[in-house]
């Protein structure tokens, strides 16, 4: 391995990436790891939506999700075209392999199918990155994108450093050499998506384009200021954040379904537990119910009201004096 990009591991990137492994372990015990293929399928519709958008694609979550499921979409052929080949891209990200050159080829003429010409073929041109039509980034001259690029592969197959580390240094690398005429972006990140699903599958479905998309600013800045350092420690310190934030917010989703599930239980415990004292005496009062099941009189309220609405209790004459009801099945 003779090309080695330049970047220093700082203790703020080492306490990053214990944090982000810290996370990924919890999320993993509380079984954020194991989602749903309609889970997985909506946060590929984020990632994708959020990834064309810092493009400049325009469709919404709403729409990318239509055109997906086939339903007609008032948009641009482009950005709906955009859609369907970004999604085919992730689809396949199983299939190939970060450091193999062909793989990122076929990537690029997928992700890029009926937009340019010269879909899965490097640059034959110059390429420059603009901002208000001020130059920011000249990209190397096209006769040395194809060494490049073979240097920075070779790199990412037999680099010792941590994949979290060499997905953002590979992340920031590709987008200095600018190989491809257009599509540099979207490529870049559904890169680093696949080198990171090497070392840990389910990040395949964690949307990190969202959070990129809010700080899309401060994206091209950290890219802007490795430029100037030449040097990726920057974007790594960047993109880490990015990451910790992604999982934080995809660990309290997690956190929030597994109470949902809890309170599901234990009303359906409570409820059973009503109907089971109300066989015994239906003439018993909300208090006394409360007492007897062990929560609170607002709980028992909640349970009854269900309960009703499921037709499983009926209440038999006035509030005070009257008595419930169990219906059906659930009578004694």
């Amino acid at each position: 391995m003779s090309y080695l990009p330049p970047y220093t591991i700082t203790p703020p990137i080492l306490q990053r990436v214990a944090d982000i492994v810290e996370l990924l372990t919890r999320w993993s015990v509380s079984g954020g790891g194991d989602l749903s293929p309609q889970l997985r399928r909506n946060n590929r519709i984020r990632t994708i939506q959020a990834s064309l958008a810092i493009e400049n694609n325009t469709l919404s979550v709403e729409q990318v999700t239509a055109v997906l499921d086939g339903k007609p979409v008032l948009g641009l052929p482009r950005e709906i075209q955009e859609v369907r080949n970004a999604f085919s891209a992730y689809e396949q990200l199983p299939l190939w392999q970060a450091h193999s050159c062909s793989d990122l080829l076929a990537a690029h003429k997928l992700l890029m199918a009926g937009l340019v010409d010269d879909a899965g073929c490097f640059r034959t041109g110059g390429v420059g990155i603009y901002s208000d039509q001020s130059l920011v980034h000249m990209a190397p001259p096209a006769g040395r994108v194809t060494g490049l690029m073979a240097d920075l592969l070779a790199w990412l197959a037999a680099t010792p450093v941590h994949p979290l580390i060499a997905s953002f240094v590979f992340h920031y690398e590709f987008e200095f050499i600018h190989p491809f005429a257009d599509g540099n972006g979207r490529m870049g990140r559904l890169w680093q998506t696949l080198i990171l699903s090497r070392w840990q599958p389910i990040l395949a479905y964690l949307p990190v384009e969202s959070v990129i998309k809010v700080r899309q600013s401060a994206y091209y800045q950290a890219l802007a200021e490795a430029d100037r350092s030449a040097d990726s420690t920057p974007f790594i310190e960047f993109m880490l954040r990015v990451l910790q934030d992604s999982m934080t917010e995809a660990l309290l989703k997690t956190s929030e379904k597994t109470s949902e599930k809890t309170s599901e239980k234990t009303s359906e415990k409570t409820s059973e537990k009503i109907v089971v004292a109300l066989q015994k005496n239906g003439a018993m009062t909300i208090a006394g119910l409360a007492k007897s099941v062990g929560v609170t009189t607002r709980s028992i309220e909640r349970n009854l009201q269900k309960l009703q609405a499921e037709g499983r209790l009926q209440r038999v004459g006035p509030a005070k004096g009257g008595h419930w009801k169990v219906s059906g099945r659930h009578q004694a």
